[in-house]
């Protein structure tokens, strides 16, 4: 190969830029007759096949002048810049990008006739990884000042998004090619920063690396579960072991520098938060504990997790203090048991992980997060209470189950495997314990808004953090969730969810108080049941319509709160069992078969004497169970038969007279509860 003894100068302008472009055009030219004549050869017909085999070692020497130039340039002693070579790297580029492709679709391309070509092939590759290797550590010699001038600065950017292209091409052609082609383009991003930050493509280098990330996974998992089919995962000889190897280090180096990238370029990356929620969510989607985890062995998945989800942790950290993250996780579409089941249970460890966080975080990043959407301007977005609750109440399958998950190691102890429920509480409210109180209340409401929908479990969660929260806080505070409590369990309309999971804070609550506190619960129960019984009586007094039962039932819910509790005073029983006996004779069985507050007002009634069975009189357990003679021999609603059951239960404690064992006994053996 012929170069002119020129000077740098002289030879850009007289030679690169002149013929280069003719050499990409020409490099072009074969491909393309190449990708039309490759269907008509055989080893028969030995014409097109040595045309197209001439034509690729023609390909081959193009390449190999190339790479004579690069090496002719880096020979020259004085300071390379950009304005001095600029026609040879992007004329390098567009070839390798044609080369690169080209053998990455040869198996489409020449189908069953690649055997008649393979060396050439391999030749061309083995060519084009070198002048790749040559063109970088050429650019590497390249320095940008910053009085870099603007056509400067749009080459560097053009050699950088040439190579992203590049990236996307080599993904699976050669591990160590794409490694070092990514580690060049994020050096130059970084040496460049204050060049380029505001030009670079950001969206698509993150995008790409994060896509490369997922790619390598999969690629793991793949390979763990063959091994784990074939019972190899613990031969370390084997040729799938060394590929799992091979494959965990490139998600290492994927992971590491996507963290890398985002710590320098963070407040580009608006655009990118979304899917940077999106590929943690479906990385611990495919990791134990989750349903949707293929089979691979413990030692796999736990060096798979050490490997990804380390640096992922590291992500997540950096990107807390970042508006459009939190918009993305906090937002109000999620991925639902529809559009994502496999993303509810990672998005719920990931906002449990993120609490994790905050008590470390300073007072803006706490705002950020624990604070919803405030004015109707901002982007819609829930405050991370919020959040947590609707997405643990999202993860039915794994409450059900139950999925076990790590839990906090404490005092050095080994750590344990606990429930979804206990994680989520534990660590909640580890965080409402360094919480300030500036955001007490947005915790409060939450906690209200939880106890006040349908799901059970959910407002057990609800409950356990927030009875936490009164034992961690002062006797004051404890005492004013009490009163909230009895006042939002008074206002309750009859017999419903709400009601149920409000009583059931209050009972709980009601023993963290203190000893002069609990006599003002002792107030509270009084008012709730000597209202309860004006209700009762001024229902009896005006003739017991049906119309007004309902005032009736929502006195009997509140009375039944107030006997479960342990420490109920006597002189409240004793009100709550003269309301119980004026209401039993009252019990129809036909308007029980009729009316559905009638079956509502005898549910309440039986849980009410099961509870306070040792108490109540003779004579109205005897009402009782004749009521019930009539009504289970009949069809009969399910909450009602259960009602019955426990009052039944609930005899087999109690002495009954012999008195009236004559009237109670024929009752009892005559009862056929299907």
């Amino acid at each position: 190969m012929f170069i002119p003894h020129m000077s740098m100068v002289e030879l850009e302008a007289e030679c690169f830029s002149k013929v280069l472009p003719k050499v990409v055009k020409m490099f072009n030219d074969l491909v393309e007759e190449i990708s039309s004549q490759v269907g008509g050869m055989s080893s028969q017909n030995s014409e097109l096949r040595a045309f197209l085999r001439n034509s690729l070692q023609a390909m081959v020497q193009i390449l190999e002048t190339l790479s004579g130039c690069v090496r002719h340039v880096c020979s020259f002693k004085d300071s390379l810049t950009l304005e001095t070579v600029r026609s040879l790297p992007f004329c390098i580029l567009k070839v390798l990008k044609d080369t690169f492709l080209h053998c990455k679709e040869s198996e489409v391309v020449y189908g069953g006739r690649m055997s008649l070509v393979t060396d050439l092939l391999q030749a061309l590759f083995k060519e084009a990884y070198s002048l790749q290797k040559s063109l970088i550590e050429l650019l590497d010699r390249i320095a940008l000042g910053s009085a870099a001038s603007e056509q400067e600065v749009s080459d560097i950017l053009a050699a950088i998004h040439s190579l992203l292209e590049i990236c996307s091409v080599i993904s699976n052609l050669d591990i160590a090619l794409h490694a070092n082609t990514w580690k060049f383009i994020i050096r130059q991003s970084v040496k460049y920063q204050a060049l380029l930050e505001e030009q670079l493509h950001h969206g698509d280098i993150v995008s790409c690396l994060c896509d490369d990330l997922l790619a390598s996974f999969h690629t793991c998992l793949e390979i763990a579960q063959q091994m784990k089919q074939s019972g190899t995962q613990e031969n370390v000889q084997c040729p799938e072991f060394k590929l799992f190897q091979k494959t965990t280090k490139m998600c290492r180096f994927f992971a590491n520098t996507l963290v890398h990238y985002v710590k320098e370029f963070t407040a580009f990356l608006a655009k990118s938060c979304g899917y940077f929620h999106h590929v943690y969510l479906q990385i611990l989607s495919k990791l134990p504990p989750s349903l949707w985890s293929p089979p691979i062995s413990s030692a796999h998945s736990g060096e798979m997790s050490s490997v990804v989800l380390v640096a992922m942790d590291a992500l997540i950290a950096q990107l807390l203090p970042f508006r459009p993250f939190a918009e993305a996780v906090l937002a109000e579409k999620q991925p639902d048991a529809e559009s994502g089941p496999e993303l509810l249970f990672p998005h719920c460890l990931l906002l449990v992980n993120i609490t994790g966080k905050l008590s470390s975080q300073p007072e803006e990043v706490l705002r950020l997060w624990c604070e919803g959407s405030r004015f109707p301007e901002d982007t819609p977005k829930l405050s991370v209470f919020q959040a947590l609750f609707r997405s643990f109440r999202a993860c039915s399958a794994e409450r059900a189950v139950p999925v076990l998950v790590p839990g906090v190691m404490t005092n050095g102890q080994a750590q344990s495997l606990v429930s979804l429920h206990q994680h989520v509480c534990v660590q909640l409210s580890a965080f409402a314990a360094t919480l300030p109180a500036a955001h007490f209340p947005q915790l409060e409401r939450t906690l209200l808004e939880v106890l006040l929908q349908p799901d059970t479990q959910t407002a057990l969660l609800a409950t356990d953090v927030w009875c936490f929260m009164a034992r961690y806080g002062t006797a004051e505070l404890c005492l004013h969730h009490v009163v909230l409590a009895a006042h939002l369990i008074k206002a309750c309309p009859g017999e419903c969810y709400q009601r149920s999971h409000l009583a059931m804070l209050l009972r709980r609550m009601m023993f963290l108080m203190t000893p002069q506190h609990q006599d003002i619960g002792r107030r509270v129960e009084r008012d709730v049941v000597s209202a309860a019984g004006a209700a009762v009586t001024g229902w009896l007094e005006t003739g017991c319509r049906l119309g007004e039962l309902e005032a009736v039932n929502v006195a009997l819910a509140a009375s039944l709160a107030v006997v479960r509790c342990e420490a109920t005073g006597s002189e409240s029983v004793s009100s709550v069992l003269r309301m119980v006996s004026r209401l039993w004779p009252r019990m129809c069985v036909s308007q029980v078969q009729a009316y559905r507050p009638v079956q509502c007002t005898l549910r309440l009634l039986l849980s009410i004497s099961a509870i306070l069975v040792q108490s109540v009189d003779s004579h109205v357990i005897c009402q009782a169970l004749t009521c019930l003679s009539s009504l289970l021999s009949q069809k009969c609603p399910d909450d009602v038969v259960l009602a019955a059951l426990d009052f039944l239960s609930s005899l087999g404690k109690l002495f009954i007279p012999p008195e009236i064992q004559s009237q109670v006994l024929p009752k009892l053996s005559s009862l056929n509860i299907d």
